[in-house]
């Protein structure tokens, strides 16, 4: 069976022919690092990993570039709340996404662009489109796309022209337009933005619309034309609609398939922190162990919707410690396989049919189980052959989701939940210690409960609502 894809472009599930045979590009949009991440914007970068796992496992080479927005509207306006430089907001917040992504299993991306770093790349493709006669300069110095003038406008969504809602990045007079539903490629210099936030350009000083930074970047590392481009589905309109009407009046055949992941949910509301039902990787991470936040946002498939409730992580636990426990009696009585052993297993059939069918991730899971229930079943029986085969066939099929309880990643938290548990416990106790010797100004006792948990691979970190504690990716005595 060929790997088919839904594609939100033609809006059917097609099979999937790269450009090159052998050889995927993917563009993923990435975080815009406004704020930390809550656990709505990892379902992207989990979705495509569980895609790029997949490509891989079946052969191919995989170019992912996975953007970071560090400059819009939204980090100038939060930084000078903050009292920070707009950069420094930017960067604090960019490796906040990187640890999430780090914690969570998602493999780094091939290229991991900074809009800020492409600018002379987006000048370029800005002249371009003037000169086949598809942007025009305003005189406030802003740069616009003419939606008229590209015929294809509204092909990625379905959408007349003249349905679409006027675009929100109108010039200081609010008449620079030729039409209201042109988009910015760049916006000019404002009075009340840091300096730095400004770069200059044939048509005066300002910084790059969002949507051009995408469809620079994408050629950058991509080319003319690639394979696949991905993000939520909030992205749809107007930000990648406008990137493809931008890239192909260009001249370019950019993203051959549209790829979009539903959203996280809570009470059927698109999670985020305007409504105040984000909730953050890191807050989230200290109440369950990576590894079961990771299942529970994997095994919904990515194009449907993830309704968060409070069962949502009670279930993904229970359900990782039958999984974990069963690989981990299993290693005992038979032996543990090694990674590589795992890489070049062959996958049940069904496994590979669900996969293949646009990313059936419950389907796969299914299979998964199937031979959690055979194994468990063989090791109560003393059949150690098949419970071999079983512990290795689920250890591959849960490498290809980022889930291998015994893999690199996952390797030595063990199947037990009672182990998360009392780290949680002996840490909280810590903590509460070290918060009574601050309050008592006993610097000491703070600074030698701080040291005694980094001996033990805790990093304490001091934030405004309080101590937040992670572990470190190495222990010390790992070097």
């Amino acid at each position: 069976m060929t790997l088919r894809l839904f594609d939100s472009a033609t809006r059917t599930v097609r099979d999937f022919v790269p450009l090159v045979a052998g050889e995927v590009g993917i563009y993923l949009c990435g975080a815009t690092v406004q704020a930390p991440p809550h656990i709505g914007h990892l379902r992207s970068g989990i979705a495509f990993d569980v895609l790029v796992r997949w490509l891989r496992r079946t052969g191919h080479r995989v170019t992912l570039v996975r953007n970071v927005t560090d400059i819009d509207d939204k980090i100038l306006r939060k930084a000078e709340e903050a009292g920070e430089p707009w950069w420094a907001w930017a960067m604090t917040n960019e490796r906040a996404f990187t640890a999430a992504y780090d914690a969570l299993g998602v493999l780094p991306p091939s290229y991991e662009p900074r809009a800020t770093g492409h600018v002379p790349a987006m000048v370029e493709l800005m002249e371009l489109l003037i000169a086949r006669g598809h942007a025009y300069a305003a005189d406030t110095g802003d740069v616009y796309f003419d939606v008229r003038s590209f015929p294809e406008y509204g092909a990625l969504t379905n959408q007349r022209v003249d349905d679409m809602v006027p675009a929100p990045d109108e010039g200081p007079e609010g008449d620079d337009k030729r039409d209201p539903r042109d988009f910015a490629l760049w916006k000019a210099a404002k009075p009340d933005e840091p300096a730095t936030a400004s770069w200059d350009t044939p048509y005066g000083p300002g910084r790059p619309g969002w949507h051009l930074e995408c469809s620079a970047m994408a050629r950058r590392y991509l080319g003319d034309s690639f394979d696949i481009h991905g993000g939520g589905l909030d992205l749809r309109f107007p930000h990648h609609e406008n990137e493809q009407a931008q890239s192909r009046a260009a001249g370019y055949g950019f993203a051959q398939y549209w790829l979009h992941n539903g959203w996280v949910t809570q009470g059927g509301a698109k999670m985020s922190k305007s409504l105040g039902n984000g909730l953050l990787v890191d807050v989230v991470l200290q109440q369950v162990r990576p590894a079961v936040l990771r299942y529970a946002m994997t095994a919904v498939q990515y194009r449907s919707m993830l309704e968060w409730t409070d069962d949502t992580l009670r279930e993904a636990e229970a359900t990782w410690d039958r999984l974990a426990g069963f690989v981990e009696r299993a290693a005992e009585k038979v032996g543990a396989a090694d990674d590589d052993e795992v890489a070049k297993a062959d996958l049940p059939d069904e496994f590979v049919q669900a996969m293949d069918d646009d990313l059936n991730v419950p389907a796969a899971l299914a299979v998964v189980h199937e031979h959690l229930r055979s194994g468990n079943s063989a090791l109560a029986s003393g059949d150690l052959t098949t419970a071999r085969t079983d512990m290795v066939a689920l250890r591959a099929m849960l490498d290809v989701l980022g889930l291998d309880p015994a893999g690199r990643q996952w390797r030595g938290t063990g199947g037990d939940a009672r182990y998360a548990r009392a780290l949680q416990a002996v840490v909280a106790g810590e903590l509460e210690a070290r918060a009574q010797a601050r309050a008592a100004r006993d610097f000491a006792t703070s600074d030698a409960i701080r040291d005694r948990l980094a001996a033990a691979g805790v990093v304490v970190e001091d934030s405004p609502g309080g101590a937040r504690w992670s572990l470190a990716t190495q222990t010390p005595d790992q070097g």
